[in-house]
């Protein structure tokens, strides 16, 4: 369950005596399940309302409740806070006097977006509470939706070189450096790039220097973005700032490192994972978004046909046994895992995960990152956990013999085991683990089902269009006229909703090869994939392509995106 014991209000409530911790249970557990916020779900349990929350927080910070119109809100008062700094901190500004600002904050009880938001635009900060909902709602009828936010910021830094940036290609001094990270715009500049990509819910973002360019790329549903280039000098003193904000040494720029941000974008707690490597021209550095608040761990929610998640069901509820989900990276094969951890995280089992690194931590289940540095392999993690007296064990990747052999021997021994591999389909896994050097009637006996998966983009509801497919569409799908009957194909003309790319979100197809006594024997009989395949297909297993063509008849997705990735 979601621990809220840190959240400042609930420790003002605790306090003052204003709820108890069974009430504060119920909380947690719906905060947990619906992601809102903590203030809300109290006002809608009926335990306190609004204004005495805005009460006692203001009460707190010294300060008062106000309660803002549109109507006096000057243009004076409204540029005191830049639309982008507004949208970014979810901040209204409320008066002005002189240097000083009165700002009413939809999380007025976070220290450090009060310092920050002071710092970036320069003034004097005095934090007045007001409802949330009226904050947002102002915000977006005071402020013109953004359209060059980044652009603006750019020419507000300047394109000259020394002009609050420094040259990409040249060794540069650390204080140059320093001086140029630590400047408002740069600080601005990154933020304004993190709460952008968060908004187009992007999954990874790309810092990239060239001989000539700067480039930042965003990766939404699965392809890549280019947003308006920064001017070439930024590069150094942008990816310092990242680094700077991920803890890792900004001196050191020959060697690949890793770290981890934790921010908080429009009151959602995203964690961002930060990856370096040092190439020709400067360093390259992808920042992996994880959003909490968008991700939903429920099985429910991942899109199985209802024989997959049926299935699915019952096997991790299995005493032992592997369970591999396949595929390539990127396709949510760790979301799949976590959602069946999520289900089996009960009081009565022991959960231990090793992953390379930890992407969620989930409340309840011991997870150890893999650190290679120190010779903490998966191997080594796993031989251990089998000391920890575990009931299920999920291992981020059987990568090598040795891992593979350790896991067998877990399912051996009475634990179920779940776990990942790349490869392109179900019963290709079964072939890798063959090569590996895994003994097949080792695999036959402990290996319970494989399910591959792959993310194909979903058709924007906005401008779904339907066509007629061509012949050689339809050839390459394998189907003729003959099969379509009254079946519609749609794609996606492009609009505003969804950057004008005829796609809008993602979901899963998928394959499910269930371990059965006909496909024991091909295993141990060292079958090759295609004869595995074609007995799965016999006993009914519905393959990539057929998931992939019942999307398409529901309308979710397009031929291409089929084609393109099964």
């Amino acid at each position: 369950m979601a621990d809220i014991s840190g959240e400042p209000l609930v420790g003002l409530l605790r306090e003052r005596g204003l709820v108890d911790d069974m009430q504060l249970e119920e909380v947690a557990a719906e905060h947990e399940r619906s992601g809102r916020p903590v203030g809300q779900i109290l006002v809608d349990y009926g335990l306190i309302d609004s204004d005495t929350q805005m009460q006692i927080m203001a009460e707190h910070l010294g300060t008062e409740v106000v309660h803002p119109a549109a109507s006096d809100l000057t243009p004076e008062i409204i540029e005191a806070v830049p639309a982008s700094v507004a949208r970014m901190y979810r901040c209204l500004p409320v008066a002005v006097f002189g240097n000083t600002v009165q700002v009413a904050l939809a999380n007025p009880l976070n220290p450090e977006v009060i310092d920050e938001l002071g710092y970036t635009i320069g003034k004097e900060v005095h934090v007045v509470v007001a409802d949330p909902g009226l904050i947002e709602e102002l915000i977006e009828k005071v402020y013109p939706k953004e359209t060059g936010g980044i652009s603006d910021l750019l020419k507000e830094i300047g394109g000259e070189e020394g002009e609050g940036g420094v040259s990409g290609g040249k060794e540069v001094s650390e204080i140059d450096i320093s001086d140029a990270m630590d400047s408002a715009p740069i600080v601005k500049f990154v933020n304004l790039v993190l709460h952008q990509a968060v908004q187009d819910r992007a999954s990874d973002i790309h810092f990239e220097p060239f001989e000539d360019a700067f480039k930042i790329r965003y990766r939404v549903d699965g392809a890549l973005y280019e947003m308006s280039p920064p001017p070439l000098n930024l590069a150094v003193p942008v990816i310092s700032r990242i680094k700077v904000m991920s803890n890792l040494d900004i001196a050191e720029r020959r060697l690949p490192q890793d770290g981890r941000i934790s921010v908080n974008i429009g009151g959602r707690l995203v964690d961002l994972r930060v990856s370096t490597l040092p190439t020709q021209f400067g360093e390259s550095v992808v920042l992996r978004v994880l959003d909490r608040s968008a991700l939903s761990l429920e099985l429910e929610s991942l899109g199985f046909p209802g024989f997959i998640l049926e299935y699915v069901t019952e096997a991790i509820e299995q005493p032992n046994g592997i369970f591999v989900v396949t595929g390539p990276t990127g396709c949510g094969k760790t979301t799949t895992l976590y959602s069946c951890l999520r289900r089996v995280n009960r009081l009565e089992s022991k959960l231990l995960t090793v992953e390379d690194p930890v992407e969620f931590d989930i409340d309840g289940i011991m997870q150890v990152p893999v650190n290679e540095a120190v010779g903490m392999t998966f191997s080594k993690a796993l031989r251990s956990f089998l000391r920890q007296d575990p009931d299920i064990i999920m291992l981020g990747e059987m990568r090598d013999l040795e891992t593979s052999q350790v896991a067998i021997q877990a399912s051996l021994t009475g634990h179920l085991v779940l776990s990942t591999l790349h490869t392109n389909d179900a019963p290709g896994a079964v072939t890798r683990l063959v090569d590996m050097g895994v003994e097949p009637f080792l695999i036959s006996s402990t290996l319970m089902a494989v399910l591959a998966q792959r993310l194909v983009r979903t058709i924007c509801k906005k401008c779904r269009t339907p066509f007629e497919p061509t012949d050689s569409q339809l050839s390459m799908m394998g189907l003729s006229p003959n099969d379509l009957g009254e079946k519609v194909f749609y794609y996606g003309r492009g609009c505003r909703e969804c950057n004008d790319s005829g796609y809008r979100g993602r979901k899963g197809i998928f394959e499910l090869l269930t371990v059965s006594e006909p496909v024991r024997l091909l295993i141990n009989q060292r079958s090759p994939t295609a004869v595995i395949r074609q007995k799965a297909v016999e006993l009914g297993m519905v393959t990539l392509r057929e998931d992939g063509l019942r999307s398409i008849f529901d309308g979710d997705t397009t031929v291409e995106e089929i084609l393109k990735y099964t």
